[in-house]
């Protein structure tokens, strides 16, 4: 099976990142990915550099989808921000609450993702194709799993076209997720999030700040293999690729991956699945 993907960076600290982003793009782009997805930093802070990639990525050919956060934002940065996008010919926005950056108390003129959408279709009507979050194992800041459901419910209604899932290794959250969201009337494609599994220690930090589960035999099989980067890899590997095959034959609509900036373990698990 060859599925529909697309694929995601983080905009380079460094004129060594953006040359090392430049090669990594330049191979996972023999994929075909449907669109390239560039993340925008708490509060905007990357909004320069996210912008720089996205135009690259769009000069190259590409489709390119810059994240867009509205948290700690005015409605006028906003604006200004989508015209930048309207004017440089893209037409796909992953909008986003997002964080607040640390020391900021305000929210700003937005609170909610919803309202976001919302500014952005009365701003632009139908230029952009609209993705927006969704978390099958509930977002971390959610009050309960309903009170999450019903916020992403709101996302969609307000006017998303498609919905990209937090990263999660466990096939039956996201089954769950995605019929009880048809359950509440939502039925634009729900696409899973996959993070490939390049070290465990970063992945198990990273995945208790942000909520995703690491179910007990994957961490006990993990910590087994200490420092041995190889079988480590060689697992993950094995975990993501079998944990893709079930997404799509159980219906997932195509794969999101998380690149993190790297080509190899995505392009693996691609030549796995086309195999």
């Amino acid at each position: 099976m060859k599925p529909e993907i697309s694929i995601e960076f983080f905009p380079p600290q460094t004129p060594e990142g953006v040359d090392k982003l430049r090669t990594v793009r330049s191979e996972l782009a023999k994929l075909h990915p449907s669109f390239f997805s560039v993340t925008f930093g708490a509060g905007g802070s990357t909004r320069e550099r996210t912008f720089s990639v996205v135009k690259e990525i769009a000069a190259e050919g590409h489709d390119a989808a810059p994240h867009l956060s509205c948290i700690g934002s005015t409605r006028d940065s906003i604006r200004d921000i989508l015209a930048d996008y309207q004017a440089a010919g893209i037409r796909r926005i992953v909008a986003l609450r997002g964080d607040l950056p640390s020391g900021m108390a305000e929210t700003g003129e937005f609170r909610y993702a919803n309202e976001l959408i919302e500014f952005i279709r009365a701003e632009t009507g139908d230029w952009f194709s609209l993705e927006v979050a969704a978390y099958p194992e509930w977002h971390p800041q959610a009050r309960s799993p309903k009170d999450d459901l019903e916020a992403f419910a709101r996302k969609v209604k307000a006017g998303a076209n498609s919905a990209i899932t937090q990263y999660f290794y466990n096939a039956d959250a996201y089954f769950h997720f995605v019929d009880e969201a048809k359950a509440l009337g939502v039925d634009v494609p729900i696409v899973p999030g996959i993070m490939p599994i390049v070290g465990f220690t970063k992945l198990a930090r990273f995945s208790d700040a942000c909520g995703a589960d690491i179910p007990r035999w994957m961490r006990k099989k993990f910590e087994s293999f200490g420092d041995e980067s190889y079988s480590i890899r060689a697992f993950g590997l094995d975990v993501v690729t079998e944990l893709c095959e079930r997404l799509l034959k159980g219906g997932a609509p195509g794969l999101h991956f998380y690149s993190m900036n790297q080509s190899v373990l995505t392009t693996e698990i691609c030549r796995r699945l086309a195999g």
